[in-house]
């Protein structure tokens, strides 16, 4: 294989994995916490995007549970998110994690 057959190649997965990041970005995952009082969405392109919450979680003697409500979605989302594009991403790349290439 010559070198301008690799740099082919390689434009080709270049343009295939900015293509998955743009597909990601419109795309979302959600994860709750508290048995669905919270839940976070986020994007594949790890924004949140959105959080939604029971009213009957809001409890002002206890902030802090809320609190750590809203983080354990939160982080959760994310990590689904990062898998997602993970997911992905392995389907161009064939698994290999390429440094720069949208691979969280």
């Amino acid at each position: 294989m010559g070198m301008q057959e690799i740099m082919r190649q390689a434009q080709q997965m270049q343009k295939k994995i900015a293509q998955i990041q743009e597909e990601m970005a419109n795309r979302t995952v959600s994860a709750s916490s508290g048995g669905g009082m919270v839940t976070v969405t986020a994007s594949g392109s790890q924004e949140v995007t959105d959080i939604q919450i029971d009213p009957t979680v809001v409890d002002p003697d206890d902030v802090g549970m809320l609190q750590d409500l809203v983080v354990a979605a939160t982080n959760e989302a994310l990590k689904k998110s990062r898998e997602m594009m993970e997911e992905e991403m392995s389907k161009v790349t064939g698994g290999v994690k390429l440094p720069g290439m949208g691979m969280m």
